[in-house]
């Protein structure tokens, strides 16, 4: 399915704020703020977690000369179980909530409804975006930190951080969305909770080319492909489908990873980045200043998510 936005809703602001560890992320100088605490100074990493969110909003009204009066629909998701860190970050903002869940898909898909909010004429300011703390969710997920569970190269590491973006009606001097797919669940059996990224990539690839065909589109017509959070594994998994499909080199240059980029070549954070936070702090800091600045012209983002529960394994 792909939605095309006739009015092209605008972001006209956006954030990123990270935890401690973040400093060590490419995409460091982009983020608005970045503490010293991955608490916040909060007791439990889940009221950090929350504390995070409110920051993040409250740039985004600041930058944009507003209060959360005048914020109409909140949209927003975490990885926490019922997205809890988000509901208190919700109570606080005070403004209509929606809450959204899409894994570290949910940047993008609190973008897709905040947009048709907006072309319905329900909304005329919107906050989405997402969030993702590294030891709440470890501890939901996978092992809890002290354990020191030791993790195969194919794991990634979740980014404690949030982006957010405002969405409003279409202004000529911000980036618009123009048109987005949904995307399908594609699973080709990956179980391993350690390879995201192989358990990613074929969606990744089913909803990039859904688009393009849709949209009578090649990989060329866009200067930036960024997909989140695949990691480096994922993200040459991707390649090898695109170049088997008859993508030239030029055309898999195009393809880049949120997670793959997020820490560099920092071997100790193995596969690299994941999480709700990564691709929302990627795609609502560094992004959306080369969008402003000209360097990008046509973006397709494209989020990523795998199912992680405790009641299915």
């Amino acid at each position: 399915m792909v939605i095309v936005f006739q009015s092209k809703p605008s972001i006209i602001a956006s954030a990123a704020v990270a935890g401690p560890l973040e400093r060590k992320s490419v995409f460091y100088s982009y983020f608005d703020s970045v503490v010293d605490d991955e608490r916040w100074n909060q007791k439990t990493n889940e009221q950090g977690n929350a504390k995070m969110i409110q920051e993040a909003c409250q740039i985004i009204m600041k930058k944009a000369g507003l209060n959360n009066l005048d914020i109409d629909f909140f949209l927003a998701g975490d990885l926490v179980n019922q997205m809890t860190p988000t509901n208190f970050a919700a109570k606080e903002i005070a403004t209509s909530f929606i809450g959204m869940f899409s894994a570290c898909a949910t940047s993008v898909s609190s973008v897709i409804v905040a947009c048709l909010l907006t072309e319905l004429g329900a909304s005329k300011y919107a906050i989405a975006g997402a969030s993702s703390q590294h030891n709440s969710t470890e501890r939901q997920f996978r092992y809890p930190i002290n354990y020191g569970a030791q993790k195969p190269a194919t794991a990634q590491w979740t980014v404690t951080a949030a982006g957010f973006s405002l969405i409003s009606h279409h202004d000529p001097k911000n980036p618009s969305v123009v048109a987005a797919t949904v995307g399908k669940v594609v699973d080709y059996g990956q179980a391993d909770p350690f390879h995201m990224g192989a358990a990613m990539a074929p969606a990744a690839y089913d909803t990039i080319t859904r688009h393009l065909e849709k949209r009578k589109q090649k990989l060329h017509d866009y200067d930036l492909i960024m997909t989140g959070d695949l990691g480096k594994i994922g993200l040459k998994i991707l390649k090898m489908m695109f170049s088997k499909s008859g993508a030239s080199q030029s055309e898999l240059n195009l393809l880049r990873d949120a997670g793959a980029e997020f820490y560099g070549e920092d071997e100790s954070f193995l596969a690299g980045a994941s999480g709700a936070g990564c691709s929302a702090a990627v795609y609502f800091s560094y992004i959306l200043q080369q969008l402003k600045d000209g360097r990008f012209k046509r973006v397709l983002l494209v989020a990523t998510g795998s199912l992680f529960s405790p009641l299915s394994f």
